[in-house]
């Protein structure tokens, strides 16, 4: 498989991968993984469609979390994560890896806001304890029945 269909494939995967898997790395130097929103995915999130469809890179990701949540807490120690697609039946994975960046632009908060997310940031848009996380991803690794392709971004 060649890098540029690898690509195409992990979009799609990005689009309809039911979660995101996001790995962090512990204070004490462990990978801890946990199943976050994929707010790519155009069935369940198609209000944040035209966001991805005008980012510069392709591959952004965007991830909504608790300030005060352990992975906020890994990330001021260290900013790399991974993120992880997949597409159980098929067995086809897409990981993205690079540094996640803290959002404090309110406009772009805006954007990427729910008003049913009040169940986890009681106080709205502007709850101190929601963060929105953005990582524009430096390589990748697509998988699909036994083979990987690997490519920087």
């Amino acid at each position: 498989m060649e890098v540029e269909e690898a690509k195409k494939l992990g979009l799609k995967l990005m689009e309809e991968s039911k979660a995101a898997i996001l790995t962090t790395i512990s204070p004490e130097g462990f990978p801890i993984t946990r199943a976050m929103f994929n707010l790519r995915n155009k069935e369940q999130f198609p209000e944040f469609s035209e966001v991805f469809k005008n980012e510069q890179n392709q591959f952004t990701i965007y991830i909504s979390t608790n300030t005060a949540s352990s992975k906020i807490a890994h990330l001021s120690k260290n900013p790399n994560i991974s993120v992880y697609f997949c597409d159980l039946d098929d067995f086809k994975g897409f990981m993205l890896g690079g540094s996640v960046e803290t959002i404090t632009d309110m406009e772009l908060k805006k954007k990427i806001w729910l008003d049913w997310w009040t169940r986890y940031y009681p106080k709205g848009l502007e709850d101190l304890d929601y963060t929105l996380l953005r990582m524009e991803p430096t390589n990748a690794r697509f998988y699909y029945k036994l083979n990987q392709v690997i490519f920087e971004l």
